[in-house]
């Protein structure tokens, strides 16, 4: 299979030959995995039981979804990548935001899946062959996860499709014989000696709804566009890519999810996660559970890295996605050690999830808002301005930014920042609202709002704009 050659550039009509099937396998399979599973393990260090777990993940789960799934509508009709969309509203270098953010976001959980992973493959072969678990053995599992992990990513979408399509039945026996394995120790109880982490119920229901379920969606409000760009909309509708997009994120995050909080209340994992999921497994499961954190671990983390390498190159328009691809890999492996030697894993995670999804949010909200506004209609040539390093066009608003849209996100993020509360920051506006985590609300409100007033209800490019391409090397 060919390495893909195609960066941020706009997919040619022949080339857009994947559809909803294909769009539901790449959110399911690549989704079964321990980077995703883990997010079902947070609810139970949070000292919530079975019933408090599984109502905040699903309820936090399906309002991410009905945010975040009409964002694969975007790519679907400008054949490039969410980031590089959103040019649209912010101006075609102001689409740095949607980069930036999306870096960010994949960087993370890129990282997260390669650690849980890496830490699972360490505690299985240590009880299988007895491998020494200190620091050395980490690393070097880490070192071998990540390089498989670019291997897929610089191969690109369609060997990350095939991998996906194979996880799904994979991932999904592997995980059903994890139900059969884990049955005998599970409890309906929170773990013990895990009281509620933000001192009552309620508060820490709704951080777990928004840590553990919203977060799920929100990482893929620059990610979706990746795959539906492959999407044409001449064989393929806008609903039925919506529903497909729907059912994949539902299924595919809180499967895994749930079966996270399963697995940790019967493995009594209150203060992690890792250890003792492999030190409840019987022996007969630790060479699927093993298959898992690899198989599981590459898929999920070469779909992020992909995304990494596309959001980069959007970035720096003379790097190859190739090479983009594995300059991200190579920090994301450093963030991995960075977070097995120097982090506590339920604070890093928590903090993590909240403060990316707080600067996400009003991104997302304001890049729907212009695509309701223009109707889904887009000049495809317009968007790749930055890309051809030239000038002008109906999207270059001023110098190539939209100050009000940017504006916009960075107050509507500012004020999510103020709002949020985790284990190592806690916002100034927490006072006004109870000590309850009401970032994501905020965020996507004030900056939503602020865009809907500060910009007129037109579709983009009928402001003031030049109407041509002034080519001129920047």
């Amino acid at each position: 299979m060919p390495i893909e050659q195609r960066g941020v550039d706009t997919v040619p009509e022949a080339e857009r030959t994947s559809g909803p099937r294909d769009l539901v396998a790449i959110l399911l399979g690549s989704n079964l995995c321990l980077g995703v599973i883990v997010f079902g393990w947070l609810p139970v260090s949070f000292g919530l039981g079975l019933w408090a777990s599984v109502t905040s993940v699903v309820a936090g789960t399906l309002v991410g979804v009905a945010v975040t799934a009409p964002l694969a509508l975007v790519s679907l009709r400008t054949a490039t990548n969410l980031s590089t969309s959103s040019g649209a509203f912010f101006g075609v270098r102001g689409r740095l935001v949607g980069s930036v953010v999306g870096l960010l976001l994949s960087l993370g959980y890129t990282a997260l899946t390669l650690w849980i992973g890496g830490d699972v493959m360490v505690g299985t072969l240590a009880r299988l062959v007895g491998l020494p678990t200190g620091g050395a053995s980490h690393a070097v599992v880490y070192a071998l996860l990540a390089a498989c992990t670019a291997v897929a990513a610089v191969y690109g979408y369609r060997l990350l499709l095939k991998l996906s399509k194979a996880l799904t039945v994979v991932m999904t026996v592997l995980l059903a014989l994890g139900l059969l394995a884990y049955a005998g120790d599970f409890t309906t109880a929170a773990v013990p000696d895990t009281p509620y982490l933000l001192g009552s119920f309620w508060p820490t229901w709704l951080l777990s709804a928004v840590a553990a379920g919203l977060s799920g969606p929100v990482a893929f409000i620059t990610l979706l566009g990746d795959y539906t760009r492959y999407v044409s909309p001449a064989r393929h509708g806008s609903r039925s890519v919506w529903r497909a997009t729907c059912l994949g994120l539902v299924v595919g995050l809180l499967v895994p999810q749930l079966f996270g909080t399963f697995t940790a209340l019967a493995a009594r994992g209150g203060l992690d996660y890792a250890g003792p999921l492999v030190a409840a497994s019987p022996a007969w499961y630790l060479v699927p559970l093993l298959i898992a954190a690899t198989a599981g671990s590459v898929g999920n983390a070469g779909l992020m890295l992909y995304s990494m390498g596309l959001d980069l190159d959007a970035i720096l328009p003379r790097a190859t996605r190739a090479r983009a691809t594995l300059v991200v890999a190579a920090v994301a492996t450093g963030f991995v050690f960075l977070g097995h030697f120097a982090s506590d894993a339920q604070s890093a995670m928590t903090s993590f999830v909240l403060l990316l999804t707080a600067i996400g949010t009003p991104w997302a909200v304001i890049t729907l808002i212009g695509h309701v506004r223009c109707g889904g209609s887009y000049d495809p040539e317009a968007l790749q301005v930055y890309n051809r390093r030239s000038r002008g066009g109906i999207y270059w608003f001023s110098a190539g930014w939209h100050p009000r849209a940017t504006a916009s996100w960075a107050i509507g993020a500012a004020v999510g920042l103020a709002a949020v509360s985790t284990p190592m920051y806690e916002g100034p506006l927490l006072a006004l609202t109870g000590g309850i985590d009401c970032s994501f609300v905020l965020s996507g409100l004030v900056g939503g709002m602020l865009y809907g007033v500060l910009t007129p209800n037109k579709a983009p490019g009928t402001v003031t704009a030049p109407e041509a391409l002034v080519e001129a090397a920047e």
